[in-house]
């Protein structure tokens, strides 16, 4: 079907064309259309347009309301105050929109009108090192936005820059050459995207087995430690049998990796693991290309790019290291070869990173030097700078004992304190039914709280908050959704049917409006790619439907045709709920 145009939509364009009969010279301008708490919309465009063409407001105002058509569209418009329009639809309007967002299986939202390719570079591990919590939010994050471009029929390429590449693997792979029982078990095909969470684990253990003792050796033993930087060599010279133990190192993270994913009911797939690795071959031409169109500098031995706003402490220029004075090369060379590749090769309109805000200045620099060589357009990159988790004393999320937290411990936790959550509200479910709901129920809140953040705060890991039935909560949310489905289960053969005839009551009208503003909602967010947008409509969007619910009877409506009518809002409200929490990645559990 055809996408399902919003009242607000339809209004304003009605103005629109009202204003421009009324004031030819005014043709294109705004009517500034908003929601209002007065009326349904109120439209006031009038006052500095009149302003500016030295007219009355309310005069203009009347004329734009005498130019409205006479249909079963508007219902009543008042000009109030200096020439604002106070606009209310018809009850039959709304009903008849809703019913046809209700007949679409995308629920009348469109498919962008341009759609492009977009580069999304979000949830960045390192090859033999745990998962931590500060990997959640560029995780949860980038997946959410990768939905939602999806969904507006954008291209999207996923790209996961994985720590794969550098010198620490000369130290693993030289201690595995002398303790080759280290890595002991077969890695699972992480291919498959298969793995248990316990194949998970036992990838992680002996990971962290190699890392630790590689590096006390590394520490306390200098002839270690020169055989160990000779491995490097020897890995970036292709040696097959140093290859093939990095191979096997990479292939066992992405085991562990696998099933941390999977535990946060995320999809990542092998082929979009594209790790520093990948353009190692790219970055001696990288270099060349830029200091051969002047770009970049040779300062005190190393490869370097300046800008005129970026000094030190000491007011000396900071630049960007190219490639060091030893040869080496860092992470702005890998990732400047990222970019030239996603534009080149991918094709990419659009370049999002999903990274820490403490490394906005890195990625500026790497913008600006890629844009500078003619490689990045103007504008195409962006980085989607987030915010720190932090624990209830405000600082970092950190142990008792001042450590990282594990993001699998953190999962598991929530997954825990869910299941004590929905044991307590269970009526009817199993044990197992208990654990499934309890772990969407867990891993929807630490996703909510996230994302429900604009994602430039920081914001407290709250548990006890987070998987709280009160509040802004994604537990909020499921059970409005699954209050809704025991609805419609109990309604036996009386069918949610919207009935345009009937008047509507003021919660009805406040919970079909708020259902009408899901596409346009989706719009801006995929526009400004801030999920929290989302988030805060679904919230409220629950909070409509829980006041229409106390409110309006459903099931023992006065009439037939009202509980048709009420049962039709239920299902479109759960729709709708259903579909906003998948594009963020949360389960909606049909039963609590």
């Amino acid at each position: 079907m055809a996408s399902v145009p919003s009242l607000a939509a339809t209004v304003h364009q009605r103005v629109a064309d009202a204003l421009s009969a009324a004031l030819p010279e005014s043709a294109g301008a705004d009517p500034l259309l908003r929601r209002s708490d007065r009326a349904d919309f109120q439209a006031n465009g009038m006052l500095a347009l009149a302003k500016q063409l030295k007219g009355n407001p309310r005069e203009l105002a009347a004329k734009v309301v005498a130019g409205l058509p006479a249909d079963d569209l508007v219902g009543n418009v008042e000009v109030s105050g200096p020439g604002f329009l106070n606009i209310t639809v018809t009850d039959g309007a709304l009903l008849r929109t809703l019913a046809a967002r209700a007949a679409d299986e995308r629920l009348g939202v469109p498919l962008a009108e341009s759609p492009g390719t977009t580069v999304i570079d979000y949830s960045q591990p390192n090859v033999a090192k745990e998962m931590h919590v500060g990997h959640l939010r560029s995780t949860v994050i980038g997946d959410a936005i990768v939905r939602i471009l999806e969904h507006r029929g954008e291209k999207v390429v996923r790209r996961h820059h994985i720590g794969d590449w550098g010198t620490q693997f000369g130290m693993l792979i030289q201690y595995l050459i002398e303790h080759p029982d280290e890595l002991d078990g077969s890695p699972a095909d992480a291919a498959g995207g298969d793995a248990s969470g316990e194949a998970g684990e036992a990838a992680m253990s002996r990971l962290n087995r190699l890392y630790k003792a590689s590096r006390a050796l590394f520490d306390s033993d200098e002839d270690f430690k020169n055989r160990a930087r000779d491995r490097v060599v020897q890995l970036q010279a292709g040696d097959e049998e140093t290859y093939g133990l990095w191979r096997r190192i990479v292939d066992e993270s992405k085991v562990y990796f696998q099933a941390v994913y999977d535990k946060l009911d995320v999809e990542i797939r092998d082929e979009d693991v594209v790790g520093e690795s990948a353009y190692n071959d790219d970055l001696q031409q990288v270099v060349k290309d830029l200091e051969a169109a002047g770009v970049a500098v040779r300062s005190d031995g190393a490869l370097c790019v300046f800008f005129d706003d970026v000094k030190g402490p000491d007011g000396n220029p900071t630049p960007l290291i190219v490639r060091k004075s030893n040869g080496g090369f860092g992470y702005a060379a890998t990732d400047l070869a990222a970019i030239r590749n996603r534009v080149a090769g991918l094709h990419a309109d659009t370049l999002l990173y999903v990274v820490d805000a403490r490394q906005a200045l890195h990625f500026r620099m790497v913008f600006e030097t890629a844009r500078r060589a003619g490689w990045l357009p103007e504008g195409a990159a962006r980085q989607l700078a987030f915010g720190t988790v932090l624990g209830k004393d405000g600082k970092p999320f950190k142990t008792r004992e001042g450590e990282t937290v594990r993001l699998v411990d953190l999962l598991d936790e929530a997954v825990d304190r869910a299941a004590q959550v929905v044991r307590e509200k269970a009526r009817d479910l199993t044990e197992e039914e208990i654990a499934d709901r309890a772990a969407q129920v867990g891993i929807g809140a630490v996703k909510y709280a996230d994302l429900s953040t604009s994602m430039s705060r920081d914001y407290v890991f709250d548990l006890d908050r987070m998987v709280s039935l009160n509040g802004d909560t994604s537990v909020y949310l499921q059970y409005a959704y699954a209050r809704i489905q025991s609805i419609l289960r109990r309604a036996g053969d009386v069918g949610p049917v919207a009935q345009p005839e009937l008047a509507l009551a003021p919660a009805e009208r406040a919970l079909g409006l708020h259902l009408d503003e899901f596409g346009d909602t989706l719009a801006a967010v995929a526009e400004s790619y801030e999920p929290h947008k989302l988030a805060a409509y679904l919230y409220q969007l629950a909070s409509h439907f829980t006041t229409f619910y106390e409110h309006c009877p459903v099931l023992k409506a006065e009439d037939r045709a009202t509980v048709e009518n009420r049962l039709f809002l239920c299902r479109l409200t759960a729709d709708t709920l259903h579909r906003g929490m998948a594009l963020l990645g949360i389960r909606t559990p049909a039963r609590l």
